[in-house]
């Protein structure tokens, strides 16, 4: 039989071309997550339950990317988790926390503690606002019977400000009066929303941050090919930026059939996968995808190869995506990235951006605490079809593992690697060299290049430092 050869990273590399940059600070690195939403580097931290929640999201978009929050969770707290998201950056929160005028002493430090949040503003029955309450007036309260409105600054005495206030002005408020908050009020007493000075030193340090057309951070959300439309509409509620159906096998029956249904009841981005293959993305393009994630078994806690003997070697299936997806929609290379020089190999073969699991999962930012192991450091990583993953699936909707189900996924150990920021910084100092080699200085330029050589296990082997003693 004629079989067709499978390539992947490691079995390719990019043939030089020449150099018209004159320092790689100058390629540019914008791109594409969906038809519609723009990213400003190609970075995307996978929706796995120990790698996506807030914190990764929030450093992902202020990095220029976005994070996808797992879906393995109740849903509110996923809804819970998205409103942080969007309420940790942007110049005016327009759902700031707040509180009832009859809370008490005691549940006024357990809200700012949950949320961590150093004031909160106090509401009458009819959601107008009465004051603002806020650490220094409870700090040495000891009267745990006493309400918000009897500890809280009232609204005459409040500084405030009208909805149209510019960041200007907004900021010399702050810096006149020595305030950190600054309300937002309407002419009829309610909450338009909330500047913080903290939100503003923020937006003015970080340029390249991934936000909506509110200034809020961009950010994702996942959900499974059954039982989604309430999970769907509790994260519209929260304004997620763009969906993502979270299937293994995403050339089915029924990744199709909630592709479509999703499409035709909400106005939201939809990113449609997993997939391998050219016919697949046909289909999904066909129905209304409007960016697919390529990758069948590359990932590193991803056993499905094995368990199921299907698949397709990661650069193959990403060339194949191609075929049918350029200039229709963006394609977002899923799974087996080890380093810069990856993601590199992936957007010539036709990505416009790359998932990343273990990658990211050794970082501050991911779920998880840091484990002591041999004398070094480590996080919990582990496949979303994991068994160990399955088990606190069922212990959270209080079922019983099914037996009848081969797990494609393990459990294991990354190695610490800091903070999630860092790591980008070096991946990106990575990639725009990978681009400069290509011959070009902007990412858009090489997607789907495909300038490659094929190599052998020697040509693989002389690839990595050899013949020394890394110190």
């Amino acid at each position: 039989m004629d079989f067709k050869t499978g390539l992947s990273y490691d079995d390719v590399l990019i043939i030089p071309k020449k150099g018209i940059v004159n320092s790689r600070r100058e390629v540019d690195l914008k791109t594409n997550l969906t038809r519609k939403i723009k990213l400003n580097i190609p970075l995307v931290s996978a929706n796995m339950d120990t790698v996506t929640e807030t914190k990764m999201a929030i450093e992902l978009a202020r990095n220029g990317g976005i994070g996808i929050i797992h879906q393995f969770m109740p849903i509110e707290e996923q809804k819970a988790m998205i409103e942080e998201v969007k309420r940790s950056q942007g110049l005016i929160i327009e759902n700031p926390l707040t509180i009832k005028k009859n809370c008490k002493l005691k549940d006024l430090k357990e809200k700012m503690e949950e949320f961590q949040k150093a004031g909160l503003i106090v509401l009458d029955e009819n959601k107008k606002v009465l004051g603002i309450v806020t650490m220094r007036d409870i700090t040495l309260e000891e009267d745990e019977e006493k309400t918000a409105e009897e500890l809280m600054t009232p609204l005459k005495d409040l500084i405030y400000a009208k909805p149209g206030i510019t960041t200007e002005e907004a900021k010399e408020i702050l810096k006149k009066n020595k305030i950190e908050k600054l309300p937002i009020i309407r002419e009829d007493g309610t909450l338009f929303g909330l500047i913080t000075s903290k939100d503003i030193k923020i937006h003015e340090n970080i340029s390249n941050a991934a936000l909506d057309k509110k200034g809020r951070l961009l950010v994702g959300a996942a959900v499974g090919v059954k039982n989604y439309h309430e999970r769907i509409k509790a994260l519209l509620e929260a304004e997620v930026d763009v969906i993502v159906i979270d299937v293994a096998h995403g050339h089915s029956v029924y990744t199709i059939n909630a592709l479509k249904d999703i499409k035709k009841n909400y106005d939201i981005e939809v990113i449609a996968g997993n997939i391998a293959t050219k016919e697949a993305a046909e289909e999904l393009i066909s129905y209304g995808a409007d960016a697919l994630k390529v990758g069948i078994g590359p990932g590193a806690a991803c056993t499905t190869r094995i368990v199921t003997g299907a698949g397709v070697p990661q650069i193959t299936a990403i060339m194949d995506v191609y075929e049918a997806a350029k200039k229709q929609i963006p394609i977002i290379a899923d799974g087996g990235i080890k380093n810069s020089g990856d993601i590199v190999k992936a957007i010539i073969a036709g990505a416009n951006t790359v998932m990343m699991g273990s990658m990211f999962a050794g970082t501050d930012e991911a779920p998880g605490k840091i484990i002591h192991k041999n004398g070094r450091l480590f996080k919990m990583y582990r496949g979303s079809s994991s068994s160990s993953m399955a088990e606190a699936r069922a212990q959270r909707q209080g079922i019983k593992v099914r037996k009848d189900i081969s797990a494609e996924g393990v459990t294991g150990y990354v190695p610490y690697k800091g903070k999630v920021s860092e790591l980008i910084n070096q991946i990106l100092g990575g990639i725009r060299s990978g681009i400069s080699y290509s011959g070009n200085n902007n990412l858009q330029s090489v997607i789907g290049q495909q300038n490659f050589i094929r190599m052998t296990f020697s040509g693989l082997k002389e690839s990595k430092p050899h013949d020394i003693y890394e110190l």
